[in-house]
């Protein structure tokens, strides 16, 4: 018989149910039996014992939540009978001991990159389109809309040939309530012109203006890092010409970061222009013939240190913590043992998770650093009514994640156990191998902009309720946490986790399958489904007021 609850650490006093349980049942779970006081749903917790109001409750071995009201053995945790709670945090000196995996099998692998004059490797050879200010964003999507069309990168076709169909059913009157709109193949990778070349990518944004000095500065390191990326082979920037981002400040942002960047760089100044559509005209004129040259540019063999993944999580449910998000860490401690590097972010979505990672961490200034920023986020969040506290989403709750330390001590498992590198604010450059900490928000695109922002090259997204999210420079793989999620959206799921839920694979399992296909998504044997779909999701971090 299967498991059917899981008590994840010895000194947890809540079980996790992974299937559907009924009230009066007796469950045994590490040599006691336990008699349900109420209905318990999959992914929902049952306390082992009676607690009193003001009793702790403990979860992967820490505090995660604060008893609210008495609680019979076996009852349900609810958002009523439980509340938020974190043991404080601090640095003390000590020593770390990690034990790494064997990644003998991993030994001597390598992914078919595409190598820069730098001596970085991406994952992917796409050619950037930035505007510094939101007035320039409809000019981006008549450009996207030429270029997509023409050279083969839209995702739309088939949607474009099933409304064409509606039309013709309509013209003849049809109930188009029940019509069949199948239609032929639309464009696809195989029709495009530059086969080198993975995507045309553009990065509409709304900031640049109307906003403090502070967050265009901000957006211009942000832009900066993206037309540094990795993975970005050439770029085209427009600007208004009145905007707070001047194009001076971008570039100025660009050579700090890579004093010796050398990609194709293309800008065009609205204001500078005669017409709009000489604007448009000579962006796709330039660019078109920048595609021809990145188009020149071929895969090449790369060692497993030249990765850099970003570990994220959203749609996250009760199963996050316990399939998926450690079958992430476990990947994340083969690569960091490989030498790569990883990037563990959403410092919201940390919380609980605090001491363990400042225990992690080699250098006490970074120690010092992750505590500090850590501190002023939470009292920022404070000072508009809100706080770590109140981060889990109505969807998060519904499937069983009842507090934030719940959910943060989950999150924080795809970072692995290996020790802590290096700590970085938001557009830091991610510069030691091994784990590195990326202050970002939990929001899922505003995580994944920052992780990509900070040099990831793939970027790992764990989910149990199912996301669209994706990202313009770095390709996003979908790790479902459970079976039924993977196969009902089949279309964005990539990697399934839930037989660990099942019991029929190990975490280190799943992690090596994971690590698996990363080795193939870097070296363009596969592509993700975030990537198929086009999901460019690209969101600044905006920190200040709009003036």
């Amino acid at each position: 018989m299967k498991q059917r609850v899981l008590k994840v650490h010895p000194a947890d006093n809540v079980i996790v149910a992974l299937q559907n349980l009924r009230k009066g049942e007796t469950i045994h779970c590490r040599g006691k039996d336990h008699v349900l006081a109420a209905d318990i749903s999959a992914k929902h917790k049952f306390f082992e014992r009676n607690m009193q109001p003001g009793e702790k409750v403990i979860m992967y071995g820490v505090l995660v939540g604060m008893v609210q009201q008495f609680i019979p053995a076996g009852g349900l945790m609810t958002i009523d009978n439980v509340k938020h709670a974190a043991d404080p945090f601090g640095y003390r000196p000590g020593r770390y001991r990690w034990i790494p995996p064997d990644v003998s099998k991993f030994a001597g692998r390598t992914f078919s990159g595409y190598h820069r004059s730098d001596g970085r490797v991406g994952t992917a050879n796409y050619w950037l389109f930035i505007p510094t200010v939101f007035c320039e964003n409809r000019n981006l999507d008549v450009i996207r809309e030429a270029l997509h069309s023409e050279l083969g990168y839209a995702v739309t076709g088939r949607y474009r040939q099933k409304v064409k169909r509606l039309v013709e059913l309509y013209a003849r009157g049809v109930e188009i309530g029940r019509a069949d709109l199948s239609v032929k193949r639309a464009m696809g990778q195989k029709d495009r012109l530059f086969h080198n070349v993975d995507g045309i990518k553009f990065l509409n944004h709304p900031g640049g203006c109307g906003g403090t000095r502070q967050d265009a500065a901000l957006l211009g390191k942000l832009l900066a890092a993206y037309a540094d990326h990795p993975n970005v082979g050439g770029v085209t920037v427009l600007s208004l010409g009145c905007e707070n981002l001047q194009v001076p400040d971008f570039l100025n942002a660009l050579k700090t970061r890579n004093p010796h960047f050398d990609k194709p760089l293309h800008i065009f100044e609205h204001q500078k222009s005669q017409s709009e559509d000489q604007l448009i005209t000579e962006a796709i004129q330039q660019t078109f013939a920048g595609l021809i040259e990145l188009n020149k540019m071929k895969r090449r063999p790369a060692p497993l240190s030249q990765l850099c993944l970003g570990v994220k999580c959203g749609g996250s449910d009760g199963f996050s913590g316990i399939s998926a998000n450690p079958a992430v860490g476990y990947c994340s401690d083969l690569l960091v043992s490989l030498k790569g590097k990883v990037l563990l972010a959403e410092f919201p979505e940390l919380c609980g998770a605090e001491q363990d990672l400042i225990d992690r961490t080699r250098e006490e200034a970074a120690a010092k650093k992750f505590i500090r920023l850590m501190t002023a986020y939470n009292e920022a969040a404070h000072q508009v009514g809100s706080g770590f506290h109140m981060n889990p989403s109505p969807g998060n709750i519904k499937d069983g994640l009842i507090t934030d330390a719940i959910k943060s001590t989950g999150a924080a498992r795809k970072g692995g156990t290996s020790p802590v590198e290096d700590v970085l604010d938001y557009t830091e450059p991610a510069i030691k191998p091994g784990l590195n900490l990326v202050c970002t928000p939990g929001n899922d695109v505003e995580a994944t902009t920052g992780q990509a922002a900070s040099g990831a090259t793939l970027i790992l997204f764990t989910t149990g309720l199912g996301t669209p999210t994706g990202n313009p420079v770095c390709p996003v793989i979908k790790v479902a946490t459970n079976s039924s999620l993977a196969g009902r959206m089949t279309d964005i799921i990539d990697i399934d986790t839930g037989p660990i839920i099942e019991g029929d694979k190990t975490i280190e399992e799943m992690g090596e399958q994971i690590l698996e296909y990363c080795i193939q998504a870097a070296g363009g044997e596969v592509t993700p489904k975030a990537v198929l779909l086009n999901q460019d999701d690209f969101i600044p971090w905006k920190q200040g007021v709009s003036l």
